[in-house]
């Protein structure tokens, strides 16, 4: 008997499944208020150097002050990181006429004034993070995204290892404690190491929840549970733009986006372990316990199975368990599916991540910005909800990349429509790569992949300083790597209307 065979008489989409769903679908709204969080944290709002008082600017202006003390680019507006050496009193008679002579220009000296009309306070304003500081300011997203990737080995493991509902649990609990830790951090430093731990924490959560809802569902409905819980990614990203709008200092901002994890924590005492990952590892009471409860909750009150039943569908593994990060790359056809997908995981998230955290760069309000680049997802994952049951996971996995590289670096209306492919992406790529994956290793192989994935995270912030080489090169080097990444996605096999694998012997007889 396969484990499919128990959802005909359990119910494989019943009340119970509705509701581990929408309490699974909590969390998820956290996680892109954490993980696209840097655009608002380390905002960095105009600025010009600070000008020490003297007795010469006692009847000047705060304009003629700034005319004589810094000077202007070409197109009129005061540079934010120079200041003349000495003021320029002749450019009161005339300001057009800018000093030729560059040795009386220096960088700012006595720290930076900061306009305060769109934030009341941001990291980069508190520890002046700007100019020569400036790749400290973005490395704070590369930081957080160290922790993601640090986060996908170990919880990868650890859920494999020691449960799915476990370590979501952990995740959740300390996400709350690095959370408010960085709420209050005193120094750029302590900021640094909280934030880092706190993408340790959340990667708990992004790796653990679908699989954890994809192993509870059936066939029918297993590409409907991926996209709702997917919605809900892109619910949390409109409510940042929201929150971020009311909350203005980031020390607040930063505790609005944690307490909700609060309520994820006590409403997972109604999510029961995965049944799967209990009769995988041999605890077949439980997993009878579990199966017995979704059968009530389903109104199925005449199911019965025995333990010893379940005991015949387990596993049989090596004693105390020796599948690990290795087991991925033993075997050929499980080690060709995770060198590909880790290609296409890298490829999604690079680029996911470098339109997501150039909300400046289209010519909107950066608020209005986050909330399109929000609201444009949900049609873009109800689009994908009929193509991946159409044309399968493989070919809208590889097209909705590729379409995403292509559309990067145009125009607006074809970058809000590059963000939405981007989002189809990885939309899919999580529940494609939960059905690749046996359930013994499902989470070994999905901590492997998220790890190369923020790994492409970690790196997609930096690429923004490239723009000092050249201006295009940030959009050209993103379209590249995903239209290379997204042809990767051809290689990987179909999984539409295909049982999940339970033993690695049943992803290579496939194939």
């Amino acid at each position: 008997m396969k484990f499919e065979d128990l959802f005909l008489e359990i119910g494989g989409f019943g009340r119970f499944q509705i509701l581990v769903l929408f309490i699974l679908c909590l969390p998820r709204i956290n996680l892109p208020m954490h993980f696209l969080l840097h655009n608002f944290l380390a905002a960095t709002p105009s600025h010009h150097c600070a000008i020490p008082p003297q007795e010469a600017f006692e009847n000047l202006t705060t304009e003629e002050v700034l005319l004589i003390s810094i000077p202007r680019d070409p197109d009129g507006t005061f540079r934010s990181c120079e200041m003349f050496s000495q003021p320029q009193f002749q450019l009161l008679l005339n300001s057009s006429l800018q000093p030729e002579n560059s040795s009386i220009i220096q960088h700012c000296q006595h720290g930076w004034v900061y306009d305060h009309s769109q934030f009341t306070s941001t990291i980069a304003t508190q520890w002046d993070l700007v100019c020569e500081q400036r790749g400290l300011n973005q490395a704070t997203a590369t930081f957080f995204f160290i922790g993601v990737t640090i986060g996908a080995v170990i919880f990868g493991y650890l859920s494999d290892r020691f449960g799915r509902k476990a370590m979501l649990q952990l995740s959740l609990v300390c996400s709350v404690v690095f959370g408010m830790l960085s709420a209050a951090s005193v120094s750029y430093s302590m900021l640094a190491i909280t934030r880092t731990l706190t993408g340790v924490a959340l990667s708990g959560v992004s790796l653990i929840v679908l699989p954890l809802g994809m192993e509870w569902v059936d066939i029918e409905h297993r590409t409907f549970s991926g996209i709702l819980t997917s919605i809900f990614w892109s619910i949390g990203n409109m409510l940042l733009a929201m929150v971020a709008y009311l909350v203005r200092e980031w020390h607040w901002l930063l505790v609005a986006v944690t307490g909700p994890c609060l309520l994820s924590i006590v409403c997972l005492c109604w999510v029961p372990e995965s049944a799967r990952w209990l009769i995988a590892n041999g605890q077949v009471k439980q997993a009878h316990r579990n199966l017995l409860r979704c059968a009530r909750m389903n109104g199925r009150k005449d199911f019965t199975v025995s333990t010893e039943a379940l005991r015949k569908m387990a596993i049989d593994k090596k004693p105390g368990g020796s599948y690990s990060y290795i087991s991925l790359f033993r075997t050929p056809v499980l080690r060709k599916i995770s060198l590909c997908s880790g290609v296409v995981w890298f490829g999604v998230a690079f680029s996911y991540y470098g339109m997501s955290m150039n909300l400046t760069g289209f010519g909107l309000n950066m608020y209005l910005s986050q909330f399109v680049f929000g609201i444009i997802e949900i049609p873009a994952k109800m689009i994908m909800y009929v193509l991946v049951n159409r044309i399968g996971r493989r070919q809208s996995q590889a097209w909705s990349l590729i379409l995403t590289g292509l559309c990067i670096g145009a125009n607006l209306v074809s970058t809000v429509m590059g963000k939405g492919f981007s989002e189809s992406a990885f939309t899919n790529v999580f529940l494609y790569t939960s059905e690749l994956y046996p359930t013994i290793l499902r989470q070994n192989g999905m901590g492997y992949t998220s790890f190369v994935a923020r790994l492409g995270g970690s790196l997609a912030p930096l690429v923004f300083l490239l723009d000092e080489v050249w201006r295009s090169l940030p959009e050209v080097t993103y379209c590249g790597v995903a239209v290379c990444c997204g042809s990767v996605a051809f290689l990987l096999p179909e999984t539409l209307n295909v049982c999940l694998p339970e033993g690695i012997e049943d992803i290579e007889k496939t194939q």
